[in-house]
């Protein structure tokens, strides 16, 4: 299996009510040990912090091409806890809900992050956030400036 890193970041202006976007770089190093590179980024016209840090690392997961051995790095607790801490699997087993906190949130991204994080095998790595990591930083410059951008895309999900 390829070994990849992706770095994520997800950013929202007004939160819950303003624009947001988020950025992913991932990196690899091929058999000729060349670093290769794939940024992506997008914003929305309203949408969530947590939905962009979600949608960050299912971005960048979905454009994996062949099954791989993954490093996501984030500065989310909320994304790399739900696995590290094994709330996913709760989650999952309860049908969606929290107890008597009601619902889980996001539910449409955490089942799509789960399809796309299937064919890899996938650790999730906290990284603290606006500390100098020069990946997370680069990835906060993206999502960030994604959410400024223009020609925002619609967040469905956030409007279901």
């Amino acid at each position: 299996m390829s070994k990849v890193q992706i770095y994520t970041d997800g950013s929202a202006r007004g939160n819950p009510d303003g624009p947001g976007g988020y950025g992913a770089v991932i990196q690899f190093t091929d058999s000729k040990g060349e670093l290769h590179e794939k940024v992506l980024s997008a914003g929305y016209q309203k949408t969530t912090n947590n939905r962009m840090e979600l949608l960050a690392a299912i971005v960048a997961l979905e454009a994996l091409n062949r099954p791989c051995d993954v490093e996501v790095y984030s500065d989310s607790k909320y994304l790399t806890d739900a696995f590290n801490q094994h709330w996913i699997d709760n989650w999952v087993a309860n049908n969606w809900k929290r107890g008597k906190s009601g619902p889980v949130k996001n539910i449409d991204l955490w089942e799509r992050l789960l399809k796309a994080k299937a064919p890899h095998r996938v650790a999730f790595l906290w990284v603290k956030g606006h500390a100098g990591h020069p990946q997370n930083e680069r990835c906060d410059t993206l999502a960030t400036s994604a959410a400024d951008g223009t020609g925002l895309l619609v967040d469905e999900g956030l409007e279901n």
